[in-house]
């Protein structure tokens, strides 16, 4: 019964025609506390969010995690794991990583795939993406950039978010700010219970779109509790081949925070 009603939802949010990909980093936690476990469960996917649609996602180019000042390769971490959809044409690759905190401060995890090639765009696509876990009460380094050729950059602190905070962010490329860029954000429409799911009224409720002032900075409120992906485009300045002949590539700087209800 619930893969029947699973599959209603879905069969009422495909219809749409508005599909924004997203690069995935979602930790099985955002905040380490004192007593808590300090092993992160970690997935990566390639999604788009709110209508749950999954791309088939190769083996990272890189993965890791960026804490004190220093990068740690994790990319010998992850583990290969399948998940079938509603249909075959529906099944997808995905990775899996546990991470164990040693010690206090923010660990910001960050993914760099390797080039998606999307036909309907005759485009590669390219998501530098980045998820902070704080740890250990130590908040030392969560408004600092890591160094990939794009990213967002909190000016919230983006863990211990209420539902309704507003978050705010730069966007950089190759460091430096990009004015008036175009923010698609979208909430990761996943949960154990159907009836949590979100069905968008019309198309443009499922990906919001707002633009980034002349210094790159933008802000959005969250409106519903759970994981919420901001991605910020731009077209890179160098292109890769495909059947013969050079193709343009989309670059994303992607970042994911988690809001809660107040109780």
């Amino acid at each position: 019964m619930r893969r029947l009603l699973v599959a209603l939802f879905m069969f009422a949010i495909l219809s749409s025609s508005a599909f924004a990909h997203f690069g995935a980093v979602i930790p099985s936690v955002d905040i380490v506390s004192a007593g808590d476990s300090r092993t992160v469960a970690l997935e990566l996917k390639f999604i788009h969010p709110m209508e749950l649609i999954y791309m088939e996602m190769a083996k990272p180019k890189e993965f890791g995690v960026s804490t004190r000042g220093k990068r740690y390769d994790l990319l010998d971490s992850l583990r290969e794991s399948k998940r079938e959809g509603i249909d075959p044409a529906q099944n997808f690759t995905y990775w899996l990583s546990d991470f164990t905190i040693k010690r206090p401060g923010d660990h910001t995890f960050y993914l760099v795939p390797q080039p998606y090639w999307e036909p309907a765009e005759d485009l590669f696509i390219i998501h530098y993406t980045k998820v902070t876990v704080a740890a250990l009460g130590l908040e030392d380094s969560w408004d600092q950039p890591i160094g990939l050729e794009t990213e967002i950059v909190p000016l919230s602190r983006p863990y211990g978010l209420w539902t309704g905070n507003l978050f705010s962010a730069q966007v950089l490329l190759k460091g430096k700010p990009v004015p008036f860029a175009e923010i698609e954000i979208e909430y990761l429409n996943e949960s154990a219970d159907i009836g949590e799911f979100v069905k968008p009224p019309a198309d443009p409720f499922i990906t919001q779109v707002i633009k980034s002032d002349g210094n790159g900075v933008f802000h959005y409120a969250m409106p519903r509790a759970g994981w919420w992906g901001f991605s910020a485009l731009s077209e890179a300045d160098w292109t890769l081949p495909y059947e013969g002949q050079e193709k343009n590539v989309e670059i994303g700087a992607v970042f994911w925070v988690h809001t809660r209800d107040m109780q």
